[in-house]
C-alpha cells in the first residue's frame, strides 16, 4: 500500500486497465441501528446509472453537518460523507465529457434513505445528479475535496439573499453594495467571499481577529472583531448605515443579533446556514431565511422538522447552474479553497477526524484525509 497520495499520471493510468467491476462488498463509514458512528468493512458497492460515473475515493472533507448525522437525522447503515474527490473507474453509457482516468470532486446527500449505498465516506462511489465536476490538472487531489460542501451552501444563501452568481447578470453593481458574512473564516465564507467579488458586491466580515488576514485574502474588504462589544455599531458606521445584506455562517444568539443590529435603517435579508434563533431577530424590517444542503441535488430532505422538504425541479435546475459556474471559476483559477489540514490514512483517521470537528476545535482549517490505496 502506498503512503502518499496517487499521482495525476498514476490516476491517468487506469485508463489502461480492464473494464472495472465493483466488489462485492466494500468499507465505508454509517451509523449501526445502535446510533454508533462505525467503519463497515462489509458495506455493499452502488449501481452506476447511465448518466454517472464510478469514483475510486481518494480524498474526503469533514464538514460540521457530518457530525450530526445522528439520532433522527440518522438512517441506519446508510453512509457518511458529504465532500469527497477520486479518479474515475467505470463511466455511464450516457457520459462523454469524462473518461476512465479523470479525477473528479463533488458532493453526496449523505445517510439519505433513498441511496443508502451512496455517500463519500466509502472506498466507492457514484457522482450525484450534476453537482460535481472534472478536477482540473493543476488542483490537488486534497484541494478539490475541500470545496464542494462550501459551493453548495454558498450558492444556496447567495440564492436565498438574492444576489446573482457569478456570470449571471446583465453587468455588475454600480455602486458600493456591502454584504456582511459573519463567520467570516469558515469554509463556507471562503467560498461566499469570493463569488461576492466575482459577481461585483463587496464583502465585509466578522470573525475573530486571528483570522482576519483569511478572511480579507478571500476577498473581505474589512473585517470586525465578534469579540468587540461595538462589533454591530461599527459596521453600522463603516457601511453608513445602509448595509442590506447578511449572511450568518455561525447561527447563534451572538451571531444572529450582531447581524440584525448591523443591517442598515431601511432593512434588508439576513440568512444562516441553520434555523436561527427566532427572539434574536428583532427587526421587522429584516426578512429571514435559512439554507438547506440537501435541497442543492433538488431531491428535498428527510431530515426531520424543520429540516423536512420536498423535491424541486427548480432547485435541482439551481444546482446545476451553480456548479457549472463553480468549475468554471475554479478552472479559470479565480476560486481558492479553504486553509487545509490534510491528514493521511482510512476510515480510522476520518472517524477521529469527526471528533475533532465536533469538539469545534478547528479555526481557518479544514481537515481533509486522504486514502491510502
Amino acid at each position: 500500500m502506498s503512503s502518499s497520495p496517487p499521482t495525476t499520471d498514476a490516476m491517468r493510468g487506469l485508463a489502461a486497465r480492464p473494464a472495472f467491476s465493483p466488489p462485492a462488498k466494500q468499507t465505508a463509514m454509517t451509523v449501526n441501528d445502535h446510533d454508533e458512528v462505525i467503519i463497515w468493512n462489509d458495506a455493499p458497492c452502488p449501481t452506476l446509472p447511465a448518466d454517472q460515473v464510478y469514483i475510486r475515493v481518494n480524498a474526503v472533507a469533514l464538514n460540521p453537518s457530518d457530525t450530526k448525522m445522528r439520532g433522527d437525522f440518522a438512517t441506519p447503515w446508510a453512509f457518511l460523507g458529504t465532500d469527497y474527490c477520486g479518479t474515475v473507474v467505470a463511466v455511464g453509457s450516457d457520459i462523454t465529457h469524462v473518461k476512465v482516468g479523470d479525477r473528479v470532486y463533488g458532493a453526496q446527500n449523505e445517510m439519505c434513505p433513498r441511496t443508502p449505498d451512496q455517500g463519500a465516506f466509502a472506498q466507492y462511489t457514484i457522482t450525484r445528479g450534476r453537482i460535481w465536476a472534472k478536477v482540473p490538472d493543476s488542483w490537488t487531489t486534497e484541494a478539490a475535496a475541500a470545496l464542494p460542501a462550501g459551493i453548495s451552501t454558498a450558492g444556496l444563501a447567495l440564492k436565498l439573499l438574492g444576489i446573482p452568481l457569478p456570470y449571471t447578470s446583465v453587468g455588475k453593481p454600480s455602486k458600493t453594495i456591502f454584504v456582511l458574512v459573519y463567520g467570516g473564516s469558515t469554509a463556507t465564507a471562503t467560498i461566499t467571499m469570493q463569488f461576492l467579488r466575482e459577481s461585483g458586491y463587496v464583502p465585509i466580515a466578522v470573525c475573530s481577529a486571528h483570522n482576519f488576514d483569511l478572511a480579507k485574502s478571500n476577498g473581505a474588504q474589512e473585517v470586525f472583531d465578534h469579540r468587540d462589544a461595538q462589533c454591530a455599531e461599527k459596521i453600522r458606521a463603516f457601511t453608513k448605515n445602509n448595509l442590506r445584506y447578511a449572511l450568518d455562517c455561525i447561527t447563534n444568539v451572538e451571531s444572529t443579533t450582531t447581524c440584525f443590529k448591523a443591517i442598515g435603517r431601511a432593512g434588508g435579508r439576513y440568512v444562516s446556514l441553520n434555523p436561527f434563533p427566532e427572539h434574536a431577530a428583532t427587526r421587522k424590517m429584516v426578512t429571514t431565511d435559512w439554507t438547506l444542503g440537501p435541497t442543492i441535488f433538488g431531491e428535498g430532505s428527510t431530515w426531520p422538522a424543520p429540516y423536512g422538504r420536498e423535491g424541486s425541479d427548480e432547485e435541482r435546475e439551481f444546482g446545476v447552474l451553480l456548479w457549472r459556474i463553480a468549475a468554471r471559476l475554479v478552472e479559470e483559477g479565480k476560486l481558492r479553497h479553504h486553509p487545509l489540514r490534510v491528514i493521511e490514512g482510512g476510515f480510522e483517521e476520518v472517524k477521529q477526524s469527526m471528533e475533532v470537528v465536533r469538539a469545534g476545535k478547528l479555526s481557518g482549517e479544514k481537515i481533509v484525509v486522504i486514502f491510502r490505496h
